[in-house]
């Protein structure tokens, strides 16, 4: 019997916007969070990245992960493939109705969570949008614990 590669044995998730300076970065840190509490540092792999990414993490968002205990100041937006986004199992887009990942294929399950952008949003809206945006996370994982 061949043994098994890390490819088929691991879980790939894969959080993207447009700007990859907000809603991704916070899915992202709950994501490594998640993954660290369960012990699926072994099987679940997390990608981030944006279409069209900005310089810098919002300072909105870096100040209202900071007040849920995260420091996200070292964290730069990246761009992500098509390629890379292919590879994975799960696509969460977080409401950016211009992304088009109709492209990455029927075996990518592609969820648009549909968040508001807190770019320009007041503290008090930034820290509701985080919290959507760690409930989502929380349920994602706890789906793929119950088929897992």
């Amino acid at each position: 019997m061949p043994p098994t590669t890390d490819s088929t044995d691991t879980t790939r998730i894969a959080f993207m916007c447009v700007r990859n300076a907000g809603r991704s970065q916070m899915a992202t840190a709950f994501a490594e969070r998640e993954r660290e509490e369960r012990g699926l540092e072994d099987s679940v792999e997390i990608l981030t990245g944006g279409t069209d990414p900005a310089d810098a993490v919002h300072d909105g968002v870096l100040e209202a992960m900071a007040g849920a205990g995260f420091d996200l100041s070292d964290r730069t937006p990246r761009e992500i493939t098509v390629e890379e986004l292919r590879s994975c199992d799960y696509v969460a887009t977080m409401g950016c109705s211009t992304l088009d990942v109709g492209t990455v294929g029927d075996d990518v399950d592609v969820r648009d969570w549909a968040l508001e952008d807190p770019g320009e949003a007041d503290p008090e809206r930034v820290r509701e949008i985080r919290d959507e945006v760690e409930r989502r996370v929380v349920a994602l994982f706890d789906e793929l614990e119950a088929t897992g």
